[in-house]
């Protein structure tokens, strides 16, 4: 998680080098690629350090092989997210910021907020003794399962819509950043992953059932 922010960070940090220009739209493309892997790259890194391991790579640790392919899929998740921002940034095009600039700029924001608060209040909850071998489901979890892959999804929606008026032809690929975010995340190795966890954990409890029953 470290390095991989680490890597959004220095790719985009490059292709700033190497714009046109530094107009209004790059410079914020930018900053809220920075703003989110520092912010989600520091959390995350914190917590694996406090909880001493990774559960997640448990299973293919021990087979380098098979980590071998996590790291190296891990720059593929690097380069289809960032592609919309790589594009915008190495675009011959410059445009005015323009209102669909700042609409994305406002839904990234949004997605932003949910996902530190939803990260902020899982944290806190795990923080209680009470809690120990409970879900949550306050808060904005209360709302959805997984707020904090919401937000996430948000936000790579926001950033197309930033990136979008600059795209011309094969540029359009640039959109499959959000897709992929949101087929990752629904689909591969996000919430199925947790779901299967939780259902392990809590699904003969008749609260977590109605949980998952009610909230989406």
């Amino acid at each position: 998680d470290l390095l991989g922010s680490l890597t959004y960070i220095s790719a985009t940090v490059l292709a700033l080098g190497f714009a046109e220009s530094l107009d209004v739209r790059r410079i914020i493309l930018a900053a809220v690629v920075l703003a989110w892997a520092g912010r989600l790259g520091t959390f995350l890194f914190k917590r694996i350090v406090a909880a001493g391991k990774d559960s997640r790579f448990d299973d293919i640790k021990p087979y380098w092989y098979r980590f071998l392919m996590a790291w190296t899929l891990q720059g593929l998740w690097v380069f289809l997210t960032l592609s919309g921002v790589l594009i915008c940034l190495l675009a011959k095009t410059s445009l005015a910021i323009g209102y669909l600039g700042v609409l994305g700029l406002l839904v990234w924001l949004a997605g932003f907020v949910i996902e530190v608060f939803a990260d902020a209040q899982k944290q806190q909850f795990r923080k209680n003794p009470a809690n120990r071998q409970q879900f949550i489901h306050s808060g904005l979890w209360a709302w959805s399962r997984h707020p904090n892959y919401f937000g996430e999804i948000v936000m790579w929606l926001g950033v197309a819509l930033m990136a979008l008026p600059v795209f011309a032809g094969w540029q359009y690929l640039g959109l499959v950043s959000p897709l992929f975010v949101y087929l990752v995340l629904t689909k591969i190795s996000g919430i199925p992953m947790l779901e299967k966890s939780a259902e392990s954990r809590w699904g003969d409890d008749p609260a977590y059932q109605a949980y998952v029953r009610d909230t989406p």
